[in-house]
Order: structure tokens, then C-alpha cells, then sequence
């Protein structure tokens, strides 16, 4: 009884003052805000040698959509526990990249490609083998891998694995000039996003240049008639 009358005795000062505490207490329990995820690319890329060949040189090249496999479709960062279940990809929580990886791989090849030639898109090359007759040749890429891989806890590198083609159109259909598989690796700075990303910008861009050297090789060695 005597609790009661003291809380009706109470000013009206005393109660917004209660009232208030309680406020701060449970403004001081609600969760902060989720962290924005920090954003990824491939940076501007290594510079063009200086003893590079002018562009053009080599012949017209049209660069397919990459295919890859669903998981590679998103934006995720992903990683490989190699010491404890290969079989499982894992994405980084507060990490992504940009644009999903086949589109920065696909943009580091075309402008690799580029310094030597004229790279097409699809429907650009669909476009010029309406007008003239004559389709350059396709290089397609399969992208099969692109993971943070641990072979330890202490001990991990960026794999990129990726499947090249090189098709060329003629009048008795297409013919495949050639096909290779490409697994690149390389060392991570870090057990984590920055590190992993470090290293998968590394093996993409040493993937980059052997597909390249690859595509030169084929269509010197086999000449347009």
C-alpha cells in the first residue's frame, strides 16, 4: 500500500523523468545499423607494355558472354576450406565484388585483347557478318572456379579455372580451332576478403594473359583462307 501511494504521490517531473531513463535505456539496446558490405573490383588494371603491338594487328576477334556456373552468377566473395570440406563454397560476410566475376573477368580479357586487336561484342560481330559475309572468329569462356582456396588455415591462395574455346564460322558450319583449360593460382597476402581478393585479381589477370598468348598462337598458326 505504502509503494502504491508513493507512486501516486510522484510529480509529474519525477514520472517524465523515469519515463526518460527508461527511453535511454531502450534506445541504448537496439542493434546498430548492418555494416555496408565494402565493394570490390579488378582496379584500372596492369599497364599496356610499351613494346606491345599497335592495335589491330591481329585479326578481328568477337568475345562471347562468359558462362559460368550458378553459384559464380552473384556478387558474393567466395572461399574454399581445402583442410576441411572441399566440396563447400562459403561467402564472405561484409565483402563483395562490384559486378560478378565472369563480367570483371570478361572486361580484363576484352581490354587485354584489345591492345592487338578489334574486339566485338555478340551483336556487334552478328551485325558485321551480315554486312560482309564473314564472321570473326569466337573465343567463349566457361568460368569454373573463382574461390579464396585454404589449403590451411595459414596458408591460401586465389584459384581461377576457366575453360577457353576459340571457334571459327565458315560456310560448311563452325569449326573449333581449339580448346584448353586454364588453372591459375596465386599466393594470398591474407586469411581474409582483402587477401583473398589481392590474390584472385592476381590469378585472373595471369589467366588473362595466357588465354591471350593462347588466342594469338592459334590464329597465326591457322590463317584465315
Amino acid at each position: 500500500m505504502n509503494a502504491i501511494r508513493s507512486l501516486t504521490t510522484k510529480t509529474p517531473a519525477a514520472i517524465a523523468l523515469g519515463c526518460a531513463m527508461l527511453l535511454a535505456a531502450g534506445c541504448g539496446a537496439l542493434p546498430d545499423k548492418p555494416a555496408r558490405a565494402t565493394l570490390y573490383d579488378f582496379g584500372p588494371g596492369p599497364a599496356a607494355s610499351a613494346s606491345a603491338p599497335a592495335p589491330a594487328t591481329l585479326p578481328t576477334l568477337s568475345l562471347a558472354e562468359f558462362e559460368s556456373n550458378s553459384r559464380l552468377e552473384g556478387t558474393q566473395i567466395l572461399y574454399r576450406l581445402g583442410y576441411a570440406d572441399v566440396n563447400e563454397l562459403r561467402p564472405y560476410g561484409q565483402s563483395r565484388w562490384s559486378l560478378p566475376p565472369s563480367q570483371l573477368l570478361r572486361q580484363r580479357l576484352r581490354d587485354t585483347l584489345s591492345e592487338r586487336r578489334m574486339v566485338l561484342g555478340p551483336e556487334e560481330a552478328a551485325t558485321i557478318s551480315r554486312g560482309r559475309g564473314e564472321a570473326p572468329d569466337t573465343l567463349r569462356i566457361s568460368l569454373d572456379e573463382f574461390s579464396h582456396y585454404f589449403d590451411s588455415a595459414s596458408a591460401s591462395t586465389g584459384l581461377v579455372r576457366l575453360r577457353a574455346t576459340l571457334v571459327r564460322t565458315t560456310s560448311g558450319g563452325d569449326r573449333v580451332l581449339g580448346q584448353r583449360l586454364f588453372t591459375v593460382r596465386r599466393p594470398a597476402p591474407s586469411a581474409d576478403a582483402p587477401g583473398g581478393v589481392k590474390a584472385l585479381v592476381a590469378a585472373s589477370d595471369a589467366a588473362v594473359a595466357e588465354v591471350v598468348q593462347w588466342v594469338d598462337q592459334l590464329q597465326q598458326q591457322q590463317p584465315r583462307q
